[in-house]
């Protein structure tokens, strides 16, 4: 499914410009010969074409696509090879967060419960000397919190603000960077300004943690491991980057497939891994059994921003969602009724064919829903291309059955639950409606004007 883009002409130039571009990343990418060769200097480079990158056309830089490169086990394996050096004054403190639509493919993939896979990729990323492995579901619980405030505040807003419906959700960076540069500011106005998980995790690990463990931030070297290689780009925001330390909130994102390509490497089966507890952001307390939220191929921002709405607006508790699929399983709809009125409706849009369908609408005016869920990969997070993928490059149907039937097992946790977070909006974030919460926790999202040192990239 190509973008609009592909209708104008700049695309026509895509062919002939390809081997400048790409004579332009190598320079840019390549070292001067000078690194030490090491065990892992046969892994491969991150390579990004553009017929796999869930993001738009001719939407990356020469620059973005140098510091893309860089965003390998290599670059990985280099701060490992760092702190094994006498200089320790250039040591850094390894830490990684594990997405948790990640664990449940390598739960299915060496045929381990999800918390079994868990703790023994914790395990095995210890064994190589990171120092701190972290549970992203923390960060999805502030960004579903904030997310659900949001939308009470753009509803009631609704009648004065041209903008404040529909809002449509800001997780996905395969579906923030299509708005963001192709799309106009009549869309991005309506993008929820909470943060991805994968950034409130950074704030939370080179902000929160890098205080409890008297730490610079860029003293932390802090790696994602994701189901798909958009979340590559959005490390590289630059509102995701602490100018005061020099430091990217996340320094380097990992697809849950190039663990298992390091694991290959090292020969090493997670069977035959030690399981580990996984950390906490708190001192020594470790993590108990894997959670997740509602939704069963994401962190559930439909569902719950729905029943979180319909108590605030319309004081109606909402126990179970019913869904009803329209034109495809990948585009479905919820809707509230009170009084024989339907007071909310809302939408599941996965896949740039129901992306585009549904910007089709809003621009004719003909939109209907109060908020969607927006995804650019169809089936939601757990069919990212970074993994669950079949050597010729298409989905692994019967393991992505097997991690959608691993992935509604896990326990609900609803986030308002979570006693660490009440304590760290108290404690961290000086309250709930602090400035300090809009700082860490909410970004802003607008048009961009396309580069003309665009690079066509692909995964």
């Amino acid at each position: 499914m190509k973008c609009e883009n592909c209708t104008k002409k700049e695309c026509s130039k895509k062919q002939k410009n390809d081997d400048t571009q790409s004579t332009s990343v190598d320079a840019l990418s390549s070292n001067d010969g000078s690194e030490e060769k090491n065990e892992f200097d046969t892994l491969a480079n991150a390579k990004v074409l553009l017929s796999d990158c869930l993001a738009c056309d001719s939407c990356m830089t020469l620059e973005e696509g140098a510091r893309v490169f860089q965003q390998n086990q290599k670059e990985f394996f280099r701060i490992l090879n760092l702190n094994k050096k006498c200089d320790t004054s250039k040591h850094k403190v390894l830490a990684v967060s594990l997405c948790p639509q990640s664990l449940p493919y390598f739960a299915a993939k060496f045929n381990l419960s999800v918390n079994e896979a868990a703790k023994r990729l914790c395990g095995f990323l210890k064994s190589l000397g990171v120092h701190y492995v972290f549970d992203t579901t923390i960060a999805a619980d502030f960004s579903i919190l904030e997310s659900q405030r949001e939308f009470v505040q753009r509803y009631q807003r609704r009648n004065q603000e041209e903008h404040a419906l529909p809002m449509f959700a800001s997780a996905c960076p395969g579906w923030i960077r299509y708005a963001e540069r192709v799309l106009t500011n009549l869309v991005t106005s309506h993008i929820c300004t909470a943060k991805s998980p994968q950034q409130i995790m950074g704030s939370l690990v080179k902000g929160y943690f890098a205080r409890q463990q008297n730490l610079s931030p860029d003293k932390i070297f802090h790696v994602v491991v994701a189901p798909c290689y958009d979340k590559k780009l959005e490390a590289l925001r630059e509102d995701f980057y602490t100018a005061l330390y020099n430091s990217p909130e996340v320094d380097c994102v990992l697809t849950s497939g190039e663990i298992v390509q390091i694991m290959e490497q090292k020969n090493v089966s997670m069977k035959d891994v030690t399981e580990v507890a996984v950390d906490t952001l708190f001192d020594d307390l470790k993590e108990g059994d894997v959670v997740r939220h509602d939704g069963k191929r994401s962190d559930g921002y439909l569902e719950h921003i729905f029943k979180h709405a319909a108590k605030e607006l319309f004081g109606m508790d909402v126990k179970e969602i019913t869904y009803k699929a329209l034109k495809n399983k990948d585009f479905q709809e919820v809707t509230l009724e009170k009084d024989g009125e339907t007071v909310l409706r809302f939408a599941a849009a996965y896949g740039f064919r129901n992306i585009q369908n549904m910007v089709l609408k809003l621009k004719k005016g003909k939109f209907l829903y109060h908020f969607v869920e927006v995804l650019a990969c169809p089936g939601g997070c757990l069919n990212g291309k970074g993994q669950a993928q079949t050597e010729d490059g298409k989905p692994d149907r019967a393991l992505l059955a097997q991690m959608e039937e691993m992935y509604t097992a896990i326990p609900v946790r609803l986030p308002e639950t979570n006693l660490h977070v009440q304590r760290m909006y108290q404690d961290w974030l000086e309250g709930m409606d602090s400035k300090k919460v809009q700082d860490t926790l909410h970004t802003t999202y607008s048009a961009v004007s396309q580069s003309t040192s665009s690079l066509d990239i692909k995964w």
